[in-house]
């Protein structure tokens, strides 16, 4: 098993504190991001990890980990950063943000999770986003579950909370078998397509895993029960988790 953490973003929704560093090496509670996602990792025996760096990627600088850049970074979005890594695709993999913080045991439970395509999803959301913004439902994204817990759907705008049975997290597992798959996948997909409004480079990862579900493989839900945090503006700071 490899993780390949995703750590291109220029995080301007926290400036100033992103003036001078990558979103990912923001503090929260005295430590980087990116610090909690690698002890996480490692608590999880994941010691084979990948950082794909843009914004300021000469100032992420970590030890124990392969460097990958997306030059493009500031006129592309998750899936492109993801295939800037595409050599380290090779076997079981763990995609994650890095401006989510989480638990072991919410890393532990998707690599309990036995399908080739799996995302985590939390199903206690609601009180998260809550304590982040007045309307919850203006920043959420629907989240539809078949009745075997695969994803029917997701990444798209609610019109009421029963069409948000949890919310992706950004924290995914490609099994080595699926992975030549995914990867052939992505590299036909016709590049003129308009992708939820993004063009082909500007793909969001929901978009993208929506298209698999779709048109290649299932996707499992692997639900969680808080025990996270997203750090997408200064106030999530204060939050705890």
């Amino acid at each position: 098993m490899k993780a390949i953490v995703l750590a291109a973003g220029q995080g301007s929704r926290l400036k100033p504190l992103t003036d001078d560093r990558p979103k990912c090496m923001v503090e929260y509670q005295g430590k980087a991001l990116v610090d909690y996602i690698l002890e996480t990792l490692r608590t999880c025996s994941i010691d084979d990890i990948t950082l794909v760096k843009g914004y300021l990627a000469d100032t992420l600088v970590r030890s124990g980990t392969k460097n990958y850049v997306n030059p493009l970074y500031a006129r592309t979005n998750m899936v492109y950063t993801l295939f800037c890594a595409q050599p380290e695709l090779n076997d079981d993999v763990v995609i994650t943000y890095s401006d989510i913080i989480y638990r072991p045991n919410v890393l532990e439970s998707l690599l309990a999770c036995s399908d080739d395509f799996a995302v985590v999803i939390d199903k206690d959301w609601r009180s998260l986003w809550e304590s982040r913004m007045e309307n919850p439902l203006e920043d959420a994204e629907t989240l539809k579950l078949d009745t075997s817990g695969f994803i029917k759907e997701l990444g798209k705008k609610p019109s009421s909370y029963s069409e948000i049975e949890g919310q992706y997290i950004g924290l995914i597992k490609i099994s080595k078998t699926a992975i030549p798959a995914v990867i052939d996948f992505y590299h036909h997909l016709d590049k003129s397509e308009i992708f939820d409004g993004k063009d082909f480079d500007n793909m969001y990862m929901t978009s993208f895993i929506q298209l698999i579900i779709d048109r290649l493989m299932p996707v499992k839900a692997v639900p969680i029960h808080g025990g996270w945090l997203e750090v997408d503006c200064p106030t999530d700071l204060s939050l705890n988790f």
